[in-house]
């Protein structure tokens, strides 16, 4: 799965990288949780990319109540197109979330060791998303996201058995506008030398923690003891 993430870019770094005519002005951010507003690309209407802010944990549009039932944060790209709550968003509105890189935790024993995984040169990664928009009784509107995962590749398979579907630049003009079957296509790893790891403190564990020390490699076996 994908429940945490970094996003540490600039606006100017982001407005380059996605190609966006303007960017809000976002704080770098190193210990993102579900149920929060997180910086989502989109397509305009006119075909353009463009950046809002989405709360992360899916909300069919069809949903009945926004705070009942499941809000998921991960969609599983084996079954994302048999799956109702996922199934025409994954046709109609696909979208890439930036990420410093993300966490995933790895059993060891009776405690589980967090990782940090980023790309080796330090770009921001574009992780597949899908997106929807409730509408209230009232006329209001709630937009929210969720991020696709996969099998784990080989980097990320010793931590976790599952990651964050990763797409290489190339591939997000197709992710995003593209016809449904080249979309499925891009459901797979990426390969294990698009992604370094390496352990960070358990300090990471607590949703209320920030700062950029918490990407931060530590030695594995000390990593329990680090508190902050």
């Amino acid at each position: 799965m994908c429940g945490r993430f970094a996003l540490t870019a600039s606006p100017e770094e982001l407005t380059r990288v996605f190609g966006l005519a303007e960017c809000p002005d976002l704080a770098p951010r190193t210990n993102i949780a579900p149920a929060t507003a997180i910086a989502v690309v989109r397509r305009s209407p006119g075909g353009d990319p463009v950046l809002h802010l989405l709360r992360w944990g899916l909300v069919p549009h069809w949903s009945q109540d926004p705070n009942r039932g499941a809000r998921p944060i991960n969609a599983r790209s084996e079954t994302v197109l048999a799956k109702p709550a996922f199934r025409e968003a994954f046709q109609k509105r696909r979208c890439l979330i930036p990420a410093a890189g993300f966490y995933e935790w790895q059993a060891q024993g009776r405690t589980k060791q967090p990782f940090f995984f980023s790309d080796p040169q330090g770009q921001v990664l574009a992780l597949a998303g899908l997106w929807e928009t409730w509408r209230a009784p009232d006329g209001g509107l709630l937009r929210t996201c969720c991020i696709l995962t996969t099998a784990a590749n080989a980097r990320v398979a010793p931590v976790h058995e599952r990651m964050p579907l990763i797409l290489a630049p190339r591939s997000w003009a197709t992710w995003l506008a593209g016809p449904v079957a080249a979309a499925q296509a891009l459901l797979v790893p990426a390969p294990p030398e698009a992604l370094r790891c390496w352990p960070v403190s358990h300090r990471v564990n607590r949703v209320t923690e920030a700062g950029a020390d918490l990407m931060a490699p530590v030695a594995a076996g000390l990593a329990a003891n680090l508190t902050g």
